[in-house]
């Protein structure tokens, strides 16, 4: 896996663009826009997430995808192409501040493994896609999101009966880690690698062991132990037992269990990220992905969303016949691309092929210009004659998309 923090695959890229004067070129220029404004206009997903995407040789593509973390858990992030020697598909993640300027995280330029990262900050992240230029390539990216700590116990993991800020003594104070139940006597263990830092007993959590996870800024916290079996300064392997669960300290009268902690500078923070063994799948897609990069138009007045839901923010809203090309499909989602560059979601169910005409319509203005994109300073493929009959394929703005008797298509002024 080559994850790089100081120069990214992407950077690397870029600069070999501009070393070769490809920047000055459209092609170039376009790519170099689009990793910027991808960013800028990136779309909001919930995670996991799942998607499968087609980028196409002859446009620069870029795709950026919003989403909130938690502290405690792990991303992970797998690339599958097709083909899979196709183009090189440049992969960065970011977290998102709140002011100043986003923090590149991890990058990779292929993914034959996944990428896997810690989130060490609650708060909002961001991934983009970019392919390298003039190559095509299908893609399907899945994100996950688990718990960065393996479990404390052997056994339990679906025993956490009591969680963090439940009230304790009669709510004077908040539960501070939360509670595994299991065997009296059963093994904890070290959910990473790490060091000792403190073995002794206190009156709340009886006999208790500090551990400090190797690389991390915070040390957990096991108590009510029967027993401790390591030494303080010891260094262990996850897995490796610490000691044995029991009722110590102030859990004299509870079943026994193991009160599981994780303190930072700050004080204590909730541990059940960390540990939660839960892990949601994504869902799967099922809009069909027979359409990815294909043009299709709506069939009624719909939302373009920022979102794959349809709780999400309207970007704006589309009337019948809207012309749309389908960049990626996730659940039963379409993620489009609208003729003027703006992106967002639509169910699938609500849009069709445009290869099925509206109707027929007739040319009323002698050569009326067939141009490639809906704008008159566009391309013209052609000009049609007064009387000319045409198929509507769809519209958008002030245009219409047509097919003419030779069955090509393009823009036309309404």
């Amino acid at each position: 896996m080559n994850l790089f923090k100081a120069t990214s695959p992407h950077e690397v890229y870029q600069r070999k663009l501009i070393s070769a004067g490809l920047d000055k070129t459209a092609l170039g220029a376009d790519w170099i826009t689009a990793a910027s404004t991808s960013m800028q206009k990136a779309l909001s997903i919930t995670v996991p997430y799942q998607e499968t995407g087609y980028f196409a040789a002859e446009k620069a593509n870029a795709a950026a995808y919003k989403f909130n973390a938690v502290r405690g858990t792990k991303i992970e992030l797998s690339l599958q192409k097709k083909p899979v020697d196709g183009a090189k598909i440049y992969i960065d993640i970011w977290k998102l501040p709140t002011d100043g300027n986003a923090k590149l995280l991890a990058s990779a330029d292929t993914l034959g493994n996944d990428i896997k990262l810690d989130v060490d900050e609650t708060g909002a992240y961001l991934i983009r896609l970019q392919p390298e230029l003039l190559r095509s390539s299908e893609y399907t990216l899945k994100i996950t999101v688990g718990p960065s700590l393996g479990f404390p116990t052997q056994t339990g993991k679906n025993n956490i009966k009591s969680f963090w800020g439940d009230g304790r003594d009669n709510g004077d104070r908040k539960h501070e880690g939360v509670d595994i139940f299991g065997t009296f006597r059963s093994p904890v263990i070290a959910t990473n690698d790490g060091t000792v830092v403190k073995v002794n007993e206190n009156n709340l959590g009886g006999k208790v062991i500090w551990l400090r996870p190797k690389g991390k800024d915070y040390t957990l916290y096991y108590a009510h132990l029967d027993e401790q079996i390591v030494k303080e300064g010891q260094n262990v392997l996850a897995g490796d037992t610490l000691g044995l669960i029991g009722n110590t300290g102030n859990a004299k009268t509870t079943a026994p269990h193991l009160h599981f902690g994780i303190y930072t500078f700050g004080g204590a923070i909730d541990p059940l990220p960390f540990i939660n063994p839960t892990v949601k799948p994504a869902a799967k897609i099922t809009a069909s992905v027979a359409n990815l990069n294909k043009t299709l138009r709506t069939t009624s007045k719909v939302a373009l969303r920022s979102a794959s839901n349809s709780n999400s923010t309207p970007v704006t809203q589309l009337a019948p016949g809207t012309v749309v090309k389908i960049r990626s499909a996730t659940s039963n989602w379409y993620k489009t691309e609208l003729p003027d560059g703006n992106s967002g979601f639509i169910r699938s169910t609500e849009l069709i092929q445009v290869s099925n005409p509206i109707r027929k319509i007739k040319i009323t203005l002698a050569n009326s210009s067939v141009y490639d994109k809906p704008d008159s300073l566009a391309a013209v493929k052609v000009d049609l004659k007064e009387g000319e009959s045409v198929d509507l394929l769809g519209n958008f703005g002030n245009y219409s998309l047509i097919s003419d008797k030779n069955s090509q298509s393009g823009w036309i002024k309404k």
